[in-house]
């Protein structure tokens, strides 16, 4: 109870604080490239419910359809403004209408795609128990997947055997140990990885 009601409060005053930061990189958004503010994608959350994730729009109109993940950090089908928007996770905002609307958390494992959920082992499944969050410690860990995953053969295939195994034991560690305290410290713990780079 504890954990949604700090949910509840800290999204509703950070949309309300960053409002008006939001109309500005809607401005941006719409200046840079056509197409809408928002892109919305399905993912998984809790006890495999499917939800549509809200970010804010950094590739350009059907470049999703070419691949499921992103490569590098200068991925051609990145926008100007999307790379900037990317580089600082300003795009993840938005994901605090879905912290509002109670399909996330501020803090719990990455949503991911069904195609990679599909592949979970059982023990891996427990990731789903508990809500999605904005942020966590592979979160943290993984700032900079995408240049991980540039020069790759096959992204996908390297990001499935070498990355997500990583991503779903972090998940679990954090599960195991889940608290208000530890929330709070991995909120400071993100917002000083985005500054440090």
């Amino acid at each position: 109870m504890l954990k949604r009601l700090f949910d509840f409060l800290a999204s509703s005053i950070g949309l309300l604080i960053l409002s008006p930061f939001f109309i500005l990189i809607a401005l941006l958004i719409k200046i840079d490239s056509t197409g809408s503010v928002f892109y919305l994608q399905e993912r998984v959350g809790r006890d495999n419910v499917l939800f549509k994730l809200f970010k804010f729009r950094t590739m350009r109109v059907g470049s999703d359809k070419a691949a499921a993940i992103t490569i590098g950090a200068r991925d051609s089908r990145i926008t100007p403004v999307g790379f900037w928007l990317r580089k600082f996770k300003l795009d993840e905002l938005p994901q605090l209408i879905n912290v509002c609307k109670g399909e996330m958390s501020l803090v719990g494992p990455r949503p991911e795609l069904k195609k990679f959920v599909d592949l979970y082992s059982p023990q891996q499944l427990q990731v789903i128990t508990v809500k999605p969050g904005i942020t966590d410690y592979a979160s943290i860990q993984f700032r900079n997947e995408n240049k991980l995953l540039e020069g790759k053969n096959d992204p996908i295939d390297y990001y499935i055997r070498e990355i997500m195994p990583v991503k779903l034991d972090l998940n679990l560690k954090y599960i195991e140990h889940q608290s208000f305290w530890l929330d709070i410290r991995i909120i400071f713990q993100t917002v000083f990885s985005i500054f440090k780079g």
